[in-house]
């Protein structure tokens, strides 16, 4: 079964609620990162991420969910919730140090609130870039280790965006 790619989003009891369907990826990263910023700043500071039937997860996505969670460290209070791990998905967290960022539960059921979809437009390829580079650098502060493995693609996006200015 091939799932379209697409994020299901909803609040109930002051918790924002996010189901991923299909991949996590570049593709639908700046979306959620958007939703995201204007959730927190409405005053939301807990974030439950259902990944039940997240088929695999990029690196600028884990980045902007780690970008998501830095914020709410940065504001001293919230917390993000990661549910539902595939096996795939608890390595690439992990292989990252995100794990340790993140609060992750093993299973709970998918909320009833996460039904709206988030707006499938395509970001234009300035915006997009930033995002990846904002997700990238969020990798990296949450776990140093990181920059060794996305010098080559900072370095890169950097340059795109300097380009692009």
């Amino acid at each position: 079964m091939n799932i379209q790619p697409s994020i299901l989003v909803g609040t109930a009891n002051r918790t924002v609620w996010v189901r991923v369907e299909g991949k996590g990826s570049f593709l639908n990263s700046t979306g959620l990162k958007e939703f995201a910023k204007e959730m927190i700043n409405r005053g939301f500071r807990e974030f439950a991420v259902d990944l039940m039937n997240c088929t695999v997860m990029d690196s600028t996505f884990m980045g902007t969910l780690a970008g998501i969670a830095l914020r709410l460290r940065e504001l001293g209070q919230g917390n993000l919730r990661v549910t539902n791990l595939n096996e795939r998905n608890s390595d690439l967290l992990s292989n990252l140090g995100l794990d340790q960022l993140f609060v992750i539960e093993a299973r709970n059921s998918a909320p009833v609130a996460a039904q709206t979809p988030l707006a499938a437009a395509a970001p234009d390829k300035t915006t997009q870039a930033q995002t990846m580079l904002a997700a990238h650098e969020a990798c990296v502060e949450a776990n140093e280790a990181n920059a060794a493995k996305f010098k080559d693609v900072l370095e890169y996006l950097k340059q795109d965006l300097h380009l692009a200015s």
